[in-house]
Formats: structure tokens, sequence, C-alpha cells
């Protein structure tokens, strides 16, 4: 992503806060906010935040799997499929 063109004092977030929702949410556009010249918060749309918050969640279910490869907690597919059959049918049991 960049950011040039995107980074805002926040005296410009308090003058011109109407303005700059408008623009991020029909835009998509990220904006940088600093204060006293440093970086402090991140202002965007509602749609870029969830895709973001999806994106990290999937980010750490990957990471999870790539530790469980690494420690050797991994199960054949003929095993998944096996306790999946096994799982299906004592749910059938348990529906009659």
């Amino acid at each position: 992503m960049k950011l040039a063109g995107s980074v805002k004092p926040i005296t410009y977030l308090k003058n011109n806060t109407a303005e700059l929702v408008r623009d991020v949410s029909e835009n998509g556009r990220t904006v940088v906010v600093t204060q006293n010249g440093e970086a402090k918060v991140v202002v965007m749309d509602v749609a870029t935040y969830d895709q973001w918050r999806e994106s990290l969640a999937l980010a750490r279910i990957l990471s999870l799997g790539e530790a469980d490869i690494t420690q050797g907690r991994t199960l054949s597919h003929d095993e998944v499929f096996r306790r999946a059959r096994r799982a299906i049918e004592r749910s059938l049991r348990d529906d009659d």
C-alpha cells in the first residue's frame, strides 16, 4: 500500500473530519494521521477493515498449520477421512 498523499496531520482531521470520512469511505483510502510529526492512528473504511481482519485471521491459521507441520502434528488424508466417516456415522446414530 502506498501512503504518499495519505498522511495527514491531526489538525487536518480536526478541521476536515466530514470530508476525510467521505473520502475514505467512498474511495477506500487509508489515511495515516500524525501528531507532532509522528504517525499515531490509521483511518480506513469498514470494508477495508473487515478485509484486513479476515486476512489477519487467515494468516494466523496458516501460521498454526505450518507449526503443526514442523512439529509433526499431521494426519494422512486416509486417516482424516476415516475419522470423518466415523463422526458422521456417530452423528447419524445419535439422531435416531
